[in-house]
């Protein structure tokens, strides 16, 4: 893995990006069992044309480390459905509390989304390995299409134990633990077959932060605690044949513009995250809720053998983020953990489901390039200390 310098501050970012109109379409009716067999035949075509032009993309923009965008699942989480047996259940809506709180506004904050939640009801194992072949050979022949122009390294995101058991409910384990440590064995599969086959291995841990106003919304912070730290228990067995410096994992209170009222404060959480095997963690660090936190790893100093990948974007808005405004929040960062070790991310994915894109695909391109410049000027501030952009914030 790639890690950032006084010279220069890389760029990434969390993963999804908008998919073309005819695609997320068809993947929708796909989805809800309306589409066509013509429309199923096009499919993988339109998938493999929509990565190589994300990859391009994002060369083109200077985003470092990108990714395929996702563009063949249906959602960062519940495309595991398709690759796991035991799930012919329903699992019914998932529910949020700071939703429930402000049920006015819960029709704006996901708009669009769509997707297939079933309930586990049988034994998990992993029974998409044709599947994920073609997905990395697809990746790998995009790759080679677009060669230098693309990104300079690849991330490809898999969604941990821990949120696969919030969208998808268990009915047939005895105990939450026997489903996480299932889950566990299974996807332990597809993690160690993306980093085979030569890409970085992002693990999506929403699980981690958004479960305690999603799963455990009755608990309290000292029963959510132990709860995480034994999906970080199972994350780490997954991963425990993988190099960590192959890995990453993403923290987050979910992607959508609500109240959030009921996150969970990162204090309350970043040591149970930190001994997590992934070697950079990212987490949301643009948002109004989290803004502030770069506070707090004066108090927890971040391990020797650890990346911090602040999103310094917000997914949610239609914003395009100052430059300077950029610059100083990474700012901020490299002057509380080392510049050489924070590199420039993204609050979230700017699809995390097909059908949900909170912020216009144009407007998310122009964030990213605004990401790029405003990492450009950071780094450049950085290397003149007394005129840094931030340095006394």
């Amino acid at each position: 893995m790639r890690t950032s310098s006084t010279g220069a501050i890389l760029t990434t970012h969390t993963g999804s990006l908008p998919r073309p109109p005819g695609l997320a379409e068809t993947m929708v009716a796909r989805e809800n069992g309306t589409a066509d067999t013509s429309a199923l035949e096009a499919l993988p075509d339109m998938v493999r044309a929509a990565t190589t032009e994300v990859l391009r993309q994002q060369g083109e923009t200077g985003i470092a480390a990108g990714s395929d965008g996702e563009q063949g699942k249906i959602g960062y989480s519940t495309y595991v459905k398709e690759r796991l047996s035991g799930f012919d259940g329903e699992a019914g809506a998932l529910s949020l509390a700071d939703l429930d709180d402000y049920p006015e506004i819960t029709e704006q904050a996901l708009a669009g989304l769509v997707t297939a939640t079933p309930a586990c009801t049988g034994p998990v194992r992993y029974t998409g390995t044709d599947t994920l072949a073609a997905e990395l050979n697809d990746l790998r022949t995009a790759l080679n299409d677009v060669g230098t122009a693309g990104p300079a390294e690849v991330v490809v995101p898999a969604a941990s134990p821990g949120v696969i058991s919030i969208f998808l409910a268990n009915q047939h384990y005895a105990s939450h633990e026997d489903y996480l440590g299932a889950l566990a064995d299974a996807m332990r599969t597809e993690y160690e077959a993306i980093v085979d086959a030569g890409f970085l291995l992002q693990i999506d841990c929403p699980d981690l932060a958004m479960g305690r106003h999603a799963q455990h919304t009755g608990a309290t912070v000292d029963e959510f605690r132990r709860a995480i730290a034994g999906h970080v228990e199972a994350l780490n067995a997954a991963t425990a044949n993988i190099d960590p410096d192959r890995m990453r994992m993403h923290l987050c209170w979910g992607n959508y513009e609500g109240p959030h009222h009921r996150d969970v404060d990162l204090a309350d959480v970043i040591d149970i995250v930190l001994p997590a095997r992934p070697r950079a963690l990212l987490l949301e660090a643009a948002n109004p809720r989290h803004a502030h936190e770069w506070q707090i790893f004066a108090d927890h100093p971040l391990p020797d053998d650890k990346i911090l990948v602040p999103g310094v974007i917000d997914t949610c808005t239609n914003y395009i983020e100052h430059p300077d405004l950029i610059a100083e929040r990474l700012t901020r960062y490299a002057h509380t953990v080392g510049v050489e070790r924070i590199i420039a991310g993204t609050d979230c994915g700017f699809s995390t489901f097909a059908s949900f894109t909170p912020v216009h695909p144009r407007i998310a391109w122009a964030k990213l390039a605004s990401l790029v410049e405003g990492a450009r000027r950071a780094g450049e501030s950085l290397r003149s200390p007394a005129t840094a952009i931030g340095a006394h914030a």
